[in-house]
This record gives structure tokens, C-alpha cells and sequence, in this order.
């Protein structure tokens, strides 16, 4: 199972150009099973959908320019159900969650996609939140999950020490790799992550460098490939 996060930027490449194809192609490169994307317009979500043949649910955040816009998950599996959680903190931008249950292999799998904000302050109040009996522990949730997507966090903020106390990290830096997905062409910073439960292994993490994709996003995509791991029972 491949799962990629990857913040798109409203298909803005470095380059100036809005190019939702461009960005059809660094996925298509990548292969996923199961995509989540942050900074996405609904009819973006649409023409992705459309290209890689993949069904897909949109989180709104809030609405630019008349269309919905925030996260969205795309999916090679049934998606069962979804629901969005508004992590918004006043006097910022507004941000959001995604939750997608998807039906594969004869089980099921929470994705949460994940957009978190700038400031040290917000992303305090936004960890927490996200700790709540209203999402990731939300009593109906008996599943794995997999929690991903830009955490605007490179440091080890609240918002990682909470995650990392409940969940396995596949951030890049417990690889032992300094390689970071933000700014594209020249990443320094790690602010891209994926958190899993125990029910799943992870068997290899990745940066997508090509060419194309160092120039269709301000961020690069983070890859994790997965299968299920021995550990499945008590996933919680």
C-alpha cells in the first residue's frame, strides 16, 4: 500500500504556472494507492480525479473565489465515508482536517489528512484538538490509522509530541535523513509527515525528487509504503 502526501500549493508550480496536470503527472510518477493533498481547489479536485482515475473526498476549509478549497483524499480504494473538522484558531488562516474511511482488503482504514498552521501558538491549540475524543480518538474508531499530511513543523513542537506519543512517526528526520519537502527546488525544511499505528508496517519512506515535481509545487511529495504488520490487533 502507497500513500503519498503532498501540499500542492493550488497547483502553483515554481515556475509561476497554475498546472493541475503537471501535478496529475508527479502522481502518476509516484504510483499511490491513496493520496491527501493540501491547498486544493475543488475543480483541481476534480480534473486529478478525472486523470488518475481515482475517486476522491474534498475537506473545505474555506472558499476561494467562489469554489471550495482545502484538503483532499484520493483513494484506488472504496472511501466509505467522509467528515471534516475545522482547526481553525482566530486571527489566522482557517485550517482544517479530513477524515476518509476507506475499505481495502477487507478492512478498514482511518486517513486523516492533516493541514496545520504557521505559527508556534496555533499549532499548539490545533495538536490538542487533534488529540480530542471527537477525531483521532473518536470512540466509533476501532481501525489503524494513518495521520499525514503539512504540519508546518519542523521543530518538535506540541503538535509532533503528541502525535509521536500515540502513533509510530515516518517523519524524515526518524529516518535519520536531514532532507526536508519545503521549499521544492531547495528543501530545508521537514514540514511535510505521516504517523501511523502499530497495525501497520512501514517498509520504506521517500522523497519524489524528479525533475517535474521539483518544479510543479512549493513542496515535494512524501512517500510511505506500507503493508500490514502482525500488530494489528489493538491498533489503538
Amino acid at each position: 500500500m502507497r500513500v503519498v502526501t503532498y501540499n500542492v500549493h493550488k497547483c502553483r508550480g515554481l515556475d509561476g504556472r497554475i498546472r493541475a496536470r503537471r501535478i496529475a503527472e508527479v502522481l502518476e510518477e509516484i504510483s499511490p494507492d491513496i493520496i491527501a493533498l493540501q491547498e486544493v481547489i475543488d475543480y483541481q479536485a476534480e480534473m486529478l480525479s478525472d486523470a488518475l482515475d481515482m475517486p476522491y473526498a474534498l475537506g473545505e476549509t474555506r472558499r476561494r473565489l467562489g469554489h471550495a478549497y482545502g484538503t483532499v483524499v484520493l483513494s484506488k480504494f472504496p472511501i466509505r465515508t467522509s467528515k471534516s473538522f475545522d482547526l481553525s484558531v482566530r486571527g489566522r488562516e482557517r485550517r482544517g482536517c479530513l477524515r476518509t474511511d476507506l475499505a481495502l482488503e477487507g478492512r478498514l482504514l482511518h486517513v486523516f489528512n492533516v493541514h496545520l498552521g504557521t505559527a508556534l501558538i496555533e499549532r499548539r491549540v490545533q495538536g490538542r484538538k487533534l488529540m480530542t475524543p471527537e477525531m483521532l480518538n473518536a470512540h466509533e474508531i476501532a481501525s489503524p490509522r494513518i495521520v499525514l499530511g503539512d504540519f508546518n513543523e519542523w521543530t518538535r513542537g506540541l503538535a509532533t509530541r503528541l502525535l509521536r506519543s500515540h502513533l509510530e512517526s515516518a517523519g524524515v528526520r526518524s529516518r535519520r535523513r536531514r532532507s526536508g519537502t519545503f521549499p521544492g527546488i531547495l528543501p530545508l525544511f521537514p514540514l511535510d509527515h505521516i504517523y501511523y499505528d502499530p497495525a501497520l508496517h512501514l517498509e520504506q519512506l521517500t522523497l519524489h525528487r524528479s525533475r517535474r515535481a521539483l518544479m510543479a509545487s512549493d513542496h515535494l511529495p512524501l512517500i510511505g509504503d506500507f503493508r500490514w504488520s502482525k500488530k494489528e490487533n489493538g491498533s489503538k
